[in-house]
C-alpha cells in the first residue's frame, strides 16, 4: 500500500507509470468496490395514469449503472468522474453446456496498455488462451485458435470516483448518491478506444487523469440486425485542475491494494489449476508405466 505514497509526485514519468498511462501514447475478494457499467436495454416499470397501471420506460438504455457492495443499484443518464488510475487485463466468456455452467476466465491486471506480456489467468493458463504479443497474421493461425481469440476481450479497468448526474433507482425514483469510488471494466472495443482517447490526450499534455474531471454521456450505435448498443462519449474538462493531495494519494493506494489482492487471488487460482493438472499428468504417467510392465510380463 506504500507504492503510491512513495511515488515522486514531482516526476511526471513516475506518476504516469503508476496510473498506467506511460504506454498509452504508443498503444492504440476481499474488499468490495462499487462497479460502474453501462446498460444497453431500457428498464421497464409501471406508472399509474388515471387510476390505471401502464408499462413505461423508467431507466433509459445507454444509462450508467453503479452497483454498490450492499446490493443497491443506482442509474444516471450522465456521469462526472475523476479517473485515478487504470490497469489492463484479458477476459473470456466460456459458454456452458448440459453438464457445466458458463463462466468467465480472467487474467491478472497490468499497467501495460499493449498487453504484450504473458498474464496468468484463473483457469491455469495465460491471457485467457491468447498468444502473447502482436499477432502479425491472424488468418494463418489454426481455426480453433482464431475462434478462441475472438472470444477474448481486452479490458481497460478504470479506477476513480464518480458523481451520478440526476441519479435514480431501478424504478425511476430520484435518489441521492454521494461521490463514490469505483472500478469500471471497459471491454467493448469502441468503448475501450473512446475512454482510451482521454488517457492518450492527457499523456500528450503530460497531465495526470486525477487532475481533471471528465463528463461522460452515451451515444447509440446500431448493427446490421437492427439491435442497438451504446458507447461512452467522454468530455475532458481542462478548465479546472484538481490538486493531487494526500487524500488522492491514499485513494490511489487503496486502489492499488485492491488490484494486488485481485492479482494474488488469480495467481492462487492459477497455481491450483496447474497443480491439479500436474497431478493428473503424474497419474497418467504411472498408469502408462504399469501398462508397459504388464505388457512386458505378457510378452515373456
Amino acid at each position: 500500500m506504500t507504492q503510491l505514497i512513495t511515488t515522486d509526485k514531482n516526476s511526471y514519468a513516475a506518476m504516469a507509470k503508476m496510473v498506467g498511462i506511460a504506454n498509452e501514447g504508443a498503444a492504440y475478494s476481499d474488499s468490495q468496490l462499487p462497479r460502474l457499467k453501462m446498460i444497453h436495454e431500457s428498464i421497464m416499470g409501471t406508472k399509474e395514469f388515471d387510476g390505471k397501471q401502464a408499462k413505461v420506460e423508467v431507466v433509459e438504455a445507454g444509462s450508467f449503472k453503479l452497483e454498490m457492495p450492499n446490493g443497491s443499484v443506482h442509474y444516471a443518464p450522465s456521469i462526472k468522474m475523476r479517473m485515478i488510475l487504470q490497469r489492463f487485463s484479458h477476459k473470456r466468456w466460456i459458454p456452458g453446456d448440459a453438464k457445466t455452467q458458463g463462466r468467465y476466465v480472467k487474467s491478472m491486471m497490468t499497467d501495460d496498455a499493449k498487453l504484450e506480456s504473458d498474464l496468468k489467468d484463473d483457469d491455469g493458463g495465460f491471457n485467457c488462451g491468447k498468444p502473447a504479443g502482436y499477432i502479425k497474421d491472424f488468418k494463418a493461425l489454426p481455426t480453433k485458435m482464431q475462434d478462441t481469440i475472438k472470444q477474448i476481450k481486452r479490458v481497460r479497468g478504470i479506477f476513480g470516483t464518480v458523481d451520478l448526474v440526476n441519479p435514480t433507482d431501478d424504478n425511476g425514483n430520484k435518489v441521492t448518491v454521494d461521490t463514490t469510488p469505483f472500478i469500471w471494466e471497459v471491454e467493448n472495443r469502441e468503448a475501450f478506444k473512446e475512454m482510451g482517447s482521454v488517457f492518450a490526450s492527457l499523456f500528450k499534455m503530460q497531465r495526470l487523469p486525477m487532475q481533471h474531471y471528465i463528463t461522460v454521456n452515451s451515444d447509440e450505435r446500431q448493427i446490421a440486425s437492427g439491435n442497438k448498443y451504446y458507447v461512452p462519449v467522454p468530455s475532458l474538462d481542462l478548465s479546472v485542475e484538481i490538486p493531487t493531495d494526500d487524500a488522492t494519494q491514499e485513494l490511489g493506494a487503496n486502489f492499488m491494494a485492491w488490484i494486488d489482492r485481485q492479482n494474488t487471488s488469480i495467481m492462487e487460482k492459477w497455481k491450483e489449476k496447474v497443480d491439479a493438472k500436474m497431478s493428473d499428468d503424474d497419474v497418467d504417467v504411472v498408469n502408462d508405466m504399469v501398462q508397459i510392465e504388464v505388457d512386458d510380463e505378457e510378452a515373456a
